[in-house]
């Protein structure tokens, strides 16, 4: 393929935005047999996508600002993606401390009673209510808690995951290359695409789906002759990192006397994640990051509920994202909807926008189905839905503990706590780079904590992993775990590695390569 077919190609979907929703849209459309492209101008699930607080949750606290129609799609849609990827999520109970003065029982009750019956439960437990013991984590003077379930997500492997999904459908991923403009010509849009090396190349495409998140309205600037009446409110919530802060499974939702919630969540087996922080946010989105207020208010609410007191030299690490929320006047930041809002512009035959505003995590299968059921308006010979019940890459097995077992049997060699990473990051995708190897020498040099060059050299070549970033902090969470000097090392590995594969594919397709 020369870079002038290239030039010339037209698809009837180019998807802008690689995080969550981005990634669930091609992956919906394609499966639909439309012809799909998807450009990320930085690495998959690189901005708000990896900076959330992982919950697949209905969002209790929604209830209190009736937002039932979403709280009953995101309760109906825990269960639908805990069984199509049990490999990055899994069920967590959440206790919630009782404080008398900040919420009464009986307001709690009616809401974990809604949570309850909103939408069927076949995997997840009732709520219930439950005393607490001297031997708890919590300072004495609190003596009930309420308990009900939501499920822990991964959410960089879950973007990675669909954007794997996609491709596998024929989607045409390409990272680190930015959507510079687009104009309409007769009836498709010319869309100008730029990699980070400075190359630029242009795809025809029937239709557009901005899902530049927090860029949303900012992209809609680069489109020629188009006019946006939205308006987004960015809202940056921050999290941090701290040893853990007690031994058992459960997850902890803390109220706070000015109204909002903080949650504690048991993290990588060895810390507790704690978060997160709603406040209004001006600037780049990539520049966000946690405020020493910030920092200090969520030592605040952990120190009012935990027993084990935290301080700031206990933070192992701090991130913080930008969540693109739709705006309401008079509303603060807090009160926003986490709804969505999906918009077409356009008729079949001619070029076709289709914008997507807002969304959470949870619902980002929905809200996918939700756009490209608008799209296909436009694409009479498009199939029908069909993401419901299909697992995402890796996740075709039936637990994490038997997929563990039957690692450690087929490869004896395997360390069980490595055996565990890979079944909760990878799956069934552990295969790809344990395949014929029967002694841990055979998975090349050792990073640091168990992460071999095979793994590594598996997430370049599959998962468009391309600098130290990708690999310890989106697609596994090595940061945590890796001196410096072990960062160091492995950083120069993979400048070597991607530079080498991107020479060996300059030859077999110079467009690929620039991509």
């Amino acid at each position: 393929m020369s870079h002038n077919n290239e030039s010339e190609k037209t698809v009837d979907v180019l998807v802008v935005g690689g995080g969550v929703n981005g990634v669930g849209v091609a992956l919906d459309a394609a499966g639909r047999g439309l012809s799909v492209a998807l450009c990320e101008k930085g690495d998959l699930g690189g901005a708000t996508s990896s900076s959330s607080s992982k919950l697949i949750h209905g969002g209790l606290r929604y209830l209190e600002h009736y937002e039932f129609r979403l709280v009953k799609e995101a309760l109906a849609e825990r269960e639908v993606l805990l069984k199509k990827a049990p490999h990055i999520m899994w069920p967590l109970r959440f206790r919630l401390p009782h404080q008398k003065h900040l919420r009464p029982a009986w307001m709690i009750r009616i809401g974990l009673f809604l949570y309850d019956s909103l939408a069927k439960r076949n995997m997840l437990p009732r709520s219930r209510k439950l005393s607490t013991t001297s031997e708890g984590p919590l300072v004495s003077d609190i003596t009930t808690c309420f308990e009900y379930s939501d499920g822990w997500v991964d959410d960089a492997r879950l973007v990675v995951l669909n954007a794997l999904a996609a491709q596998e459908q024929g989607a045409q991923i390409y990272t680190r290359t930015e959507c510079v403009k687009a104009e309409k010509q007769d009836d498709l849009w010319s869309i100008e695409l730029k990699t980070a090396k400075g190359k630029t190349f242009t795809v025809k495409a029937k239709s557009i789906v901005n899902a530049a998140g927090p860029w949303a309205v900012s992209f809609l600037d680069r489109l020629v002759n188009v006019n946006n009446p939205n308006a987004m409110r960015m809202v940056k919530g921050s999290h941090f990192i701290v040893p853990k802060l007690y031994d058992t499974d459960e997850a902890y939702i803390l109220q706070n006397k000015d109204g909002r919630i903080v949650f504690v969540i048991p993290y990588e087996g060895d810390f507790s994640l704690v978060g997160t922080t709603d406040e209004d946010f001006k600037g780049n989105p990539s520049d966000a990051a946690i405020s020493d207020e910030e920092t200090d208010y969520l030592i605040e609410v952990v120190n009012t509920y935990f027993k084990s007191k935290v301080t700031r030299s206990d933070i192992v690490h701090s991130y913080s994202g930008v969540r693109p929320l739709l705006e309401e006047k008079n509303a603060s930041a807090q009160e926003l909807t986490r709804d969505y809002k999906v918009e077409l512009k356009g008729e079949a035959g001619k070029p076709v926008l289709l914008n997507i505003f807002g969304g959470k995590i949870t619902t980002y299968r929905k809200l996918a189905e939700h756009a490209v059921d608008k799209l296909v308006t436009c694409f009479p010979k498009a199939k029908k839905a069909w993401t419901k019940e299909v697992p995402l890459p890796g996740g075709a097995f039936e637990s994490q503990s038997a997929l563990v077992k039957q690692l450690t049997n087929e490869f004896p060699w395997l360390k069980d706590n490595i055996a565990e990473r890979y079944a909760r990051q990878y799956g069934v995708l552990s295969y790809k780079f344990l395949k014929g190897k029967a002694s841990a020498d055979d998975m090349g040099v050792d990073f640091g904590a168990g992460m071999y060059s095979a793994e590594v050299d598996y997430l370049i070549e599959c998962e468009w992993a391309c600098i130290l970033e990708d690999v310890i902090w989106r697609r596994t969470k090595h940061g945590l775990r890796l001196s410096e000097e072990q960062q160091v090392a492995l950083s120069q590995y993979i400048d070597q590695k991607v530079n080498l594969s991107a020479n060996e594919r300059q030859t077999a397709d110079p467009v690929l390569a620039s991509a």
